[in-house]
């Protein structure tokens, strides 16, 4: 009798720290979700973790919850990063390939992929992650995969992901600290893309906005393979702070406005129609127009949407993705703000939810839970070998010899 196979996605967000975890269907290969679990984030700003301590107690919390609901003890986990010392570069490498007859093997691609890596990088940076887009093979551009074909010159465009490693390695303590091993540190917004978008709006052009507490994560992708990816900032609780200064209200009270009253167009409110905050904290005792909180609301999505339209620009895709936008993240739940963001970026905007996934459990169907889904799948696809039999589409992560290896076996499972 086989071994049942579990995984678990840990989402260590700005405002929450989130778990899920899977059980694999050996006859589907398909993964349901059979535990989830949220506490409020401590330890944590703008997607960094700032005090380790307070980081482990949220961890460990997380992780005892969920363990609860499963019965089944959690060991590791995949595990998501974030924050703004993000970075993204195009790269590209160059090798000859190896064998006489010119046939391109497993051990060509990596060397070509390893070549692209041969830029200089910063002492406080590592690679996270190397996308590779597509090879060129003695001329012959847009080669998915070139395993088997016969040349002499091999090339490959890539996609660098570097993040800082100070944050790295106070992340990794954190969750080791919590008695978790790391299965894989995975980009947030990458991950978030494993669970909310197909493989039709991939190819199409999409872009996915990640509107978190503390951040908004930005990835697009293009003929399925990512294209540019960042992470900014800024997210929703600037919000709720821009709320509590413009009532002289405390943070509690702002986060309560939003969540109940909030709303991003001033037009769609009645002018008239009040809030009583004594209802929400006895300790106030004025009231507002909901449609003044509408107008902050609607100010700093403003700025958050510029940048966003601000990094399209850079890569020339500013109103010419067929599948527009895709909003996520706690904040994209806030009323209005899929018709803000169409109207602001002139592209068809839908909210994306986890999808690819079976559960029970509601609560995952949600695009808080995006993250931590796609961590799920994530781990799946990369573990198992499976998904998408294209190498330009899947993502190899070259953070350790570990995962060279693990990029060898997947590669093994093409040949006969």
């Amino acid at each position: 009798m086989s071994k049942e196979q579990y995984i678990v996605g840990l989402d260590i967000g700005t405002a929450c720290v989130r778990v899920v975890q899977a059980k694999l269907d050996q006859a589907t290969g398909s993964f349901s979700v059979i535990g989830a679990s949220e506490v409020a984030s401590s330890g944590m700003r703008r997607g960094v973790v700032v005090d380790i301590e307070e980081s482990v107690s949220a961890i460990s919390s997380a992780l005892e919850k969920v363990e609860r609901m499963t019965g089944v003890p959690v060991a590791s986990a995949n595990i998501s990063v974030g924050g703004n010392h993000i970075s993204s570069i195009s790269s590209h490498g160059v090798i000859a390939v190896s064998r006489a007859d010119g046939e391109i093997t497993e051990n060509d691609i990596i060397r070509c992929i390893d070549a692209s890596q041969a830029i200089s990088i910063p002492q406080n940076k590592e690679v996270l992650h190397v996308f590779p887009k597509t090879f060129t093979l003695d001329g012959q551009t847009g080669i998915k995969d070139p395993l088997g074909m016969t040349g002499i010159r091999l090339e490959v465009d890539t996609i660098i992901v570097q993040a800082g490693l100070p944050f790295v390695k106070n992340l990794s303590r954190s969750v080791m600290q919590a008695g978790l091993e790391i299965d894989d540190m995975v980009l947030a917004p990458c991950a978030a893309a494993e669970s909310v978008l197909n493989k039709r709006q991939k190819d199409l052009g999409v872009c996915l906005v990640d509107l978190g507490a503390g951040t908004t994560s930005i990835a697009v992708y293009e003929e399925g393979d990512l294209l540019h990816t960042v992470v900014l900032p800024i997210g929703s609780m600037h919000i709720t702070n821009d709320i509590a200064i413009g009532l002289r209200c405390s943070i509690e009270t702002a986060e309560k406005v939003k969540l109940l009253y909030g709303h991003s167009d001033p037009k769609a409110i009645d002018k008239d129609e009040e809030i009583d905050l004594s209802k929400l904290d006895p300790s106030e005792d004025q009231a507002t127009s909901r449609a003044y909180v509408a107008e902050i609301i609607e100010a700093r999505l403003e700025e958050i949407f510029r940048h966003v339209n601000s990094e399209l620009k850079k890569i020339q895709r500013d109103g010419k993705l067929p599948s527009g936008i895709v909003l996520t993240g706690g904040g994209s739940k806030l009323p209005g703000t899929v018709e803000f963001a169409k109207k602001h970026l002139h592209l068809p905007t839908v909210m994306g939810r986890p999808q690819n996934v079976s559960t029970v459990i509601d609560r995952v169907d949600d695009p808080n839970f995006a993250t931590a889904v796609g961590l799920i799948l994530w781990g799946g696809k990369f573990s198992s070998g499976g998904g998408n039999a294209q190498l330009g589409s899947m993502v190899k992560s070259f953070m350790s010899n570990e995962n060279v290896a693990k990029l060898r076996k997947w590669l093994k499972s093409f040949l006969p």
